[in-house]
């Protein structure tokens, strides 16, 4: 009996180690497949990260001409036959005699500057003239966004407003609305203005590549907005929605942290729907006190 349950264990004991190179094998594939599939699936990040960031496709349609009939039109060429435009809209009561504050508005990802007149007649109200530069590929502009192409244009853009005789060049501000946030900070660090409004905006793209499992390195406009607040010592109001789903407010708050001059202002909305209804006279409110403390607009 004795001998019996003997070779019955030594019988059991010795399919132990057969057993163990399939189960090795089995999971060695499968971190192989895992492992493909990962690279597999950066590779299409990569690939689409373009229309991830610019969805163009998304905006709507340009206007035949613009809402506003002052309305400058520049048109700079950028290679290939294509253009790039930017509308300038002038305050009513400025002229050559009487230069007075403007600011660039820079839109989101999925507009065009066509449906931007409720922007400018906000700041029209202030006193403020308005430059609304078009993006690569948005609107009437051609080419292809990217990062560093939508920093040139605008840095151009820039140039050619303050050789205006309608501006004064030393009360220039900008204002980024989500993505347009990220190209303010990019051309603020090549041509510093007065002072920086960011309106739901990511303290930068490359830190959001953890959302889509990649790693930062994948990211080819990574937009590093921290960075830039870090350097530049100048005035900041920063706005975000508690609720945003899109950039959450995280990035608002990192944004706040990193600015040597900041000033928050957090509501309890989402991405697209800052400011609402309920809101709008308060954030025009903080605007127009955050222009006059920088020395943009007079009181």
């Amino acid at each position: 009996m004795n001998s019996e349950q003997g070779e019955a264990v030594v019988a059991t004991t010795a399919q132990t180690p057969a057993s163990r190179p399939r189960r090795w094998r089995f999971r060695s594939r499968l971190l192989v497949y895992l492992l493909a599939a990962y690279v597999a699936w950066c590779g299409v990040l990569y690939l689409q990260q373009d229309q991830l960031i610019f969805p163009a496709n998304m905006a709507p349609a340009p206007l035949p001409r613009p809402p506003v009939r002052s309305t400058i039109i520049t048109r700079l060429p950028i290679g290939d036959g294509a253009e790039v435009e930017s509308w300038f809209l002038p305050a009513p009561e400025v002229d050559s005699d009487h230069p007075g504050p403007a600011l660039v508005f820079f839109h989101g990802n999925a507009e065009i500057i066509d449906y931007l007149d409720d922007i400018v007649a906000e700041y029209h109200r202030l006193g403020v003239s308005v430059l609304l530069p078009e993006y690569r590929g948005y609107g009437a502009s051609g080419g292809r966004p990217s990062q560093e192409g939508l920093r040139n244009d605008c840095v151009r853009f820039v140039d050619a407003l303050r050789q205006r005789p309608e501006v004064d060049a030393s009360r220039i501000a900008f204002h980024g609305r989500s993505l347009g946030g990220g190209v303010a900070c990019d051309v603020a660090r090549l041509r510093p203005p007065a002072a920086i409004i960011l309106q739901s905006t990511f303290s930068s793209l490359a830190s959001m590549a953890y959302r889509y499992g990649a790693p930062q390195f994948l990211v080819r406009h990574p937009f590093r907005n921290d960075r830039a607040l870090a350097e530049l010592d100048l005035p900041v109001l920063i706005f975000h929605g508690a609720q945003d789903t899109i950039v959450p407010v995280r990035h608002g708050r990192r944004l706040k942290e990193v600015a040597r001059q900041a000033t928050y202002v957090e509501y309890a909305t989402g991405h697209n729907d800052l400011p609402r209804a309920s809101e709008e006279e308060d954030f025009w409110q903080n605007i127009n006190a955050f222009l006059m403390r920088a020395g943009v607009i007079e009181p």
